[in-house]
């Protein structure tokens, strides 16, 4: 398995948001959205076997969230299957951040899914395995990155026309940040102003949940290992 990094944070995003984590990050994306912030998972990390990554999470114990993210994580997922049914047979809360542009079915039921379906501002709109829609289950969550209007009108009639909110545990409508985000902690890093985001989404009447990443206000939005 290729790795880019273990650490422990807090949770910055989901319904998990503000909890102690562990993030397993994989190498590798298949995507270029323009807003990422992960850009250096494209290349380099290191290999490491199962019994090392389950060695260095259980090292900063006792925290028992784990959260496998990347890059896209599911481009190793002959390796991952294993792994993630280890590491919640030892106890661990299992989350799963992944584009969706891969085949979900195979994913432990156990495993907490965040699906971050991208908008057309991310360059990578209908990247989307609508297929993995039938693998979403009660726990996972759905995320939609939001840097316009253009991007909140797709994920609004998506939410709709798939009826996320009864498919899904949340719907969360983020707003993109910046890549050249400055210094400060601040909501003036965001792509699109996130009173904004909220009025449009009240003025919907959408039952969503509005993600801040509360890691890029914790720490500067460009720091990484946070």
């Amino acid at each position: 398995m290729h790795l880019i990094e273990i650490y422990k944070s807090i949770q910055g995003e989901s319904s998990f948001a503000g909890l102690p984590c562990i993030f397993v990050r994989l190498a590798g994306c298949n995507l270029r959205c323009t807003w990422c912030d992960s850009e250096y998972t494209f290349t380099g990390g290191k290999k490491m076997t199962e019994d090392e990554v389950v060695a260095a999470v259980e090292a900063l114990a006792p925290v028992r969230l784990v959260e496998i993210t990347g890059g896209e994580p599911m481009l190793q997922e002959k390796e991952l299957l294993p792994l993630m049914e280890r590491l919640m047979g030892l106890g661990h809360t299992l989350l799963l951040e992944t584009s969706g542009e891969r085949p979900l079915t195979n994913v432990p039921k156990e495993v907490h899914k965040i699906v971050d379906v991208k908008c057309p501002g991310s360059g990578e709109g209908g990247t989307f395995h609508e297929p993995n829609l039938q693998s979403l289950t009660a726990r996972d969550e759905v995320k939609f990155v939001i840097a316009d209007r253009g991007d909140y009108e797709f994920a609004r009639e998506f939410t709709r026309r798939h009826e996320l909110e009864w498919r899904a545990h949340s719907v969360l409508f983020s707003p993109a940040f910046r890549k050249d985000a400055g210094a400060e902690r601040s909501a003036d890093n965001c792509l699109l102003d996130p009173r904004i985001l909220v009025e449009w989404i009240l003025g919907d009447g959408l039952n969503v949940r509005l993600g801040l990443q509360i890691h890029k206000f914790v720490w500067p939005a460009q720091q990484k290992g946070v």
